[in-house]
């Protein structure tokens, strides 16, 4: 087989180009997998409805696993345990690929690489013309980080990790979870419920949930939630509820994963004195929110906010979804729809009960 078969995004309100593409020359270090499964991501619907824009023609899809079926001669290529990549091993990798070398890797924050790769993100050019998860095989560049997938660790929830579980794990980590924390998450989407089921099983006291839909709240307790509230924008009884549950003093940690505003808002209010809040969720364009700068000051809060993750926490995230079989992510995942009907999947994924839609090529 020398071609790969792929679906490419152009702009929104367009169908997906189903097309095939000659498979490339390696060059030192780079890895070509074999797609085994791809799950859309939110950033995938919001792009292809068109309220996200992204560099096109591309190819969507971040949230992948695939079966190494070669490696690049002339170097190595170890993964991030430090073990030797061959053919055959189903891996995982980071959604951005990072120089290493620059002001942003070298300061902890590569996924702001100056010379940043993202998969899924972008635009297809001769050079790389397989980049994301809506095709049959992937090219991994040299500076992608790789993990090997565990055998205990189902295909449908190993792809969670990619995106949702390394995000999650990344806001625990910048937030500086702590055994017997009180933590308020808002959003109970697949961020959401991922982050209450880290926060639970490193020991957080209280877990609390808060989001709009009483059927996702319901979920949330299955997911490490001890309390769930139903969104209002009445703050003050939000804040009531947390109070009450925290020995009247308020959060711990604060994690905001929907993106919504009156959420974002509400998340300030509900922290304790010394407090830490962290925004993952608004990562497309919302309202400006006002920040009270003597209240952040007086109550000691410390707000930080979190874009996509670092190689350490897609390594945590592959550690916590093959140790937590308590928590049961696979039902979240749609049944694959073949790479031919990727359309139908972005209609499913838009308008049906699934937090994430799967397309296995």
């Amino acid at each position: 087989m020398n071609c790969a078969h792929v679906a490419v995004f152009h702009a929104p309100g367009q169908p997906l180009e189903l097309r095939e593409v000659e498979l490339p020359q390696l060059a030192p270090g780079e890895v070509l997998v074999r797609v085994r499964l791809t799950t859309l991501c939110g950033s995938d619907l919001h792009t292809f409805a068109g309220s996200r824009s992204t560099p096109t023609p591309t190819i969507l899809g971040h949230e992948i696993i695939g079966d190494v079926i070669a490696i690049g001669e002339g170097a190595e290529k170890r993964d991030l345990a430090g073990r030797m990549i061959r053919p055959g091993d189903r891996v995982t990798w980071s959604i951005a690929a990072h120089c290493g070398d620059c002001f942003y890797c070298t300061h902890g924050l590569p996924q702001k690489c100056e010379a940043l790769f993202k998969y899924g993100h972008e635009r297809l050019t001769d050079e790389r013309p397989l980049s994301g998860g809506l095709a049959d095989h992937c090219l991994l560049t040299r500076s992608t980080p790789v993990l090997i997938l565990p055998e205990t660790l189902p295909d449908e929830v190993a792809c969670l990790a990619n995106c949702a579980t390394a995000t999650a794990a990344g806001a625990v980590r910048v937030g500086e979870l702590g055994a017997g924390d009180n933590v308020v998450v808002f959003g109970a989407g697949m961020l959401g419920l991922t982050m209450a089921a880290i926060a639970r099983s490193r020991g957080a006291a209280e877990v609390i949930v808060v989001d709009v839909a009483p059927q996702r709240l319901r979920q949330a307790l299955r997911f490490g939630a001890t309390a769930c509230l139903e969104f209002s924008s009445d703050a003050p009884a939000i804040v009531e509820v947390v109070r009450a549950r925290t020995a009247e003093r308020g959060a711990d940690l604060v994690l905001e994963a929907s993106g919504s505003p009156e959420a974002m808002e509400a998340a300030l209010k509900v922290a304790r004195i010394g407090g830490r809040i962290v925004f993952v969720g608004a990562v497309r364009p919302t309202r400006p929110i006002p920040l009270d700068a003597e209240q952040l000051v007086r109550r000691v809060l410390t707000l930080r906010g979190l874009h996509n993750y670092t190689p350490d926490d897609l390594a945590a995230a592959v550690t916590f979804l093959n140790g937590a079989p308590e928590y049961p992510f696979a039902e979240f995942v749609s049944r694959p729809f073949p790479l031919a009907e990727a359309e139908a999947a972005f209609a499913a994924a838009q308008h049906g009960p699934a937090l994430r839609t799967a397309v296995r090529p």
